[in-house]
């Protein structure tokens, strides 16, 4: 008779806690999210933008490690971008990633630096799926313009006498607050996503 099989023993399974800060602006504007280990980064991309306030309208990429992940353009033969869809966040964040970036819209060029605060154990039914626990300020909106584009729009937002004002306003629907930030609406965002 022949022994039996050790079991295979698994991983237990992991939620990643990550700080998502923008880059080039002050007062700074972040998030803190949840994640579990087993989803796509390209999920993880719609996970981020739902918090941040991003309308996930434009091409994104990560740099994790000097590798660089989104989604492959088949016009560029090799730009040496691994796709996103096929990558999970446990798979690229090993123990010794402390923080990667997040591109988002290249023509407004918005930078994400995301820190890896903490590799938590999963407690299903308590923190195994994505959620934000918490953030500050309003994130730029879609299509401003970029660092310096957001700058005037808040410029012109702020001062009913600016020649833009009423174009900004009308753009935008009515007022926009820099400092508004709502976990509820994030986390409804974040629903939305998945």
């Amino acid at each position: 008779m022949s022994p039996k099989p050790e079991p295979k023993r698994t991983q237990p399974p992991v939620v990643y806690q990550l700080r998502i800060e923008l880059q080039q602006l002050q007062p700074l504007i972040w998030r803190r999210i949840l994640v579990p280990s087993t989803i796509k980064l390209a999920k993880l991309d719609r996970v981020m933008q739902a918090a941040m306030g991003w309308n996930n309208s434009h091409l994104h990429e990560w740099l994790i490690q000097e590798q660089r992940y989104g989604i492959p353009d088949q016009d560029w033969a090799d730009e040496g971008v691994r796709d996103d869809r096929k990558v999970t966040v446990g798979a690229v964040l090993t123990d010794s990633v402390d923080s990667f970036t997040h591109s988002y819209d290249f023509g407004d060029g918005w930078e994400h630096l995301i820190i890896v605060e903490q590799r938590l154990e999963a407690d299903e039914g308590r923190n195994d799926w994505p959620m934000c626990i918490a953030g500050e300020n309003a994130c730029p909106p879609d299509d401003v313009g970029g660092p310096d584009g957001y700058l005037d729009f808040l410029e012109a937002m702020r001062n009913p006498q600016h020649e833009e004002h009423l174009d900004y306003w009308r753009w935008w629907g009515g007022p926009f607050e820099a400092t508004d930030f709502s976990l509820n609406a994030a986390n409804a965002a974040i629903r939305r996503a998945r």
